[in-house]
């Protein structure tokens, strides 16, 4: 199996050679699902549904450095079949889960994701984290003309008929971010991230839209995922004295930051951060108090709906919770029910059909009503900046305006070239 770390690094390096200067068209956008693979939808499927079950598969690292954040996403699919078997299943059939383990380890995540569409014949994939997880399955899917449901913020810049994106895209959480950022008056910023295509991306693109806001970069540091030793890049940010650190972090690297963080003396009073893989899962477990640090998301644990209130009450009673929701894990309970919703409305398991009856479904959720966008096949949302309390809850300072209408190429924005946007889409390969 190749090595995922060798992977990363490729991925990496082809980010870093991205210059944000270029006037020349590095790829081709396209924001048309319909057109955005080479899938045929001719691909044999050997998905069953002549009996009175389907078959769905989970796929998320229940170990490594991701699992972290992961486990908590795997049991709420699992709570989510339950509850809608309960009430009767998707077109009259009760849910099968196939739960696989993506181990944190991307080649592992295609090839479990192939095994789940080829061998066990599911219908649909749930799961996947971080960006080298959801790319690695993308051509698998693709190939085999399946669907995923891919439940996290991510770097934008991607459009496929066979995956439905159900967290944020770029314009829903990190511009929201930056535009909170412009208001506290921030001049100064200082950029952290693992090194992976998710930080890069998404930090070509703060530096862009930050430039715009006359807000200074005045620091941009990595480290590996499956590292945690953050104290040289530390280092650097207090000799930088930025007025906000942008942290793109993921997983139990984020320990490490926060440790490195602390024992430097920096504090949420006077150096804040600004976090978007940071969740009430996460808050509890840094090693070191995050009072008063901030996150942009767009569900939080006190979001004051009707929807949220059972969704937390059920999620607490549930066997094997964590006692706490988060975002990433309520994007992926509304994956289920928004999927279930698209088969109904399309009368049929097969791809093609739920594809063409996708634009429109809308699912009551936690966060508030989502709705899927048949066109990129992302969904509406509210965008919130939260700020951790002292229980490690977050209080929510901003929210935007209604629902954030998904916009993963950041079409609508002038400040973002097309061909710095063709040239980061190759780069991400």
């Amino acid at each position: 199996m190749k090595n995922p770390r060798a992977r990363l690094l490729a991925g990496t390096a082809s980010l870093v050679a991205v210059s944000l200067a270029l006037t020349a068209c590095g790829g081709t956008k396209t924001t048309d699902v319909s057109a955005s693979s080479s899938s045929s939808s001719s691909a044999t499927s050997c998905v069953d549904t002549s009996g009175d079950t389907v078959k769905l598969g989970f796929i998320n690292s229940l170990t490594g450095a991701m699992a972290i954040s992961e486990k908590t996403v795997s049991n709420v699919l699992h709570m989510a079949a339950d509850e809608i078997n309960a009430s009767g299943g998707i077109l009259g059939k009760k849910i099968e889960p196939i739960q696989e383990d993506g181990a944190t380890d991307w080649p592992t995540f295609a090839e479990k994701a192939d095994k789940l569409l080829t061998q066990d014949c599911v219908a649909a994939i749930f799961g996947g984290w971080t960006s080298s997880s959801r790319k690695a399955m993308k051509p698998v899917v693709e190939k085999d003309n399946g669907l995923l449901f891919y439940p996290v913020q991510y770097e934008g810049l991607e459009s496929s008929k066979n995956i439905y994106y159900t967290g944020a895209t770029t314009n829903q959480q990190i511009i929201p971010a930056l535009d909170f950022l412009k208001s506290k008056g921030v001049k100064t910023l200082f950029l952290a991230g693992s090194d992976y295509v998710f930080p890069r991306t998404a930090n070509a693109i703060i530096k862009l839209y930050a430039k715009e806001l006359g807000i200074d970069i005045v620091g941009e540091e990595y480290v590996p995922l499956d590292k945690d030793d953050w104290t040289t890049q530390v280092a650097k940010i207090v000799k930088a004295k930025p007025d906000f650190i942008f942290n793109t972090i993921n997983g139990s690297s984020n320990v490490g930051f926060i440790k490195a963080y602390t024992d430097a003396g920096l504090k949420a009073a006077t150096t804040p951060i600004i976090s978007v893989s940071i969740a009430e899962e996460e808050a509890p477990n840094m090693g070191a108090s995050v009072e008063g640090q901030y996150a942009s998301w767009n569900y939080f644990e006190s979001v004051d709906t009707p929807a949220n209130a059972k969704f937390i009450a059920d999620w607490k009673a549930y066997p094997g919770s964590s006692g706490v929701t988060s975002d990433p894990m309520e994007a992926a309970y509304d994956s289920l029910y928004l999927y279930k919703a698209m088969v109904e409305k399309a009368g049929s398991f097969d791809v093609d059909k739920i594809n063409a009856a996708s634009d429109g479904v809308s699912f009551d959720a936690p966060e508030g009503t989502v709705t899927v966008n048949g066109e990129n096949h992302h969904i509406s949302k509210p965008g919130l900046i939260g700020q951790i309390n002292a229980d490690n809850q977050f209080d929510v300072v901003w929210s935007s305006d209604g629902v954030i209408e998904p916009d993963p190429y950041l079409e609508g924005y002038s400040w973002f070239p097309a061909a710095t946007r063709d040239a980061l889409v190759k780069a991400a390969g």
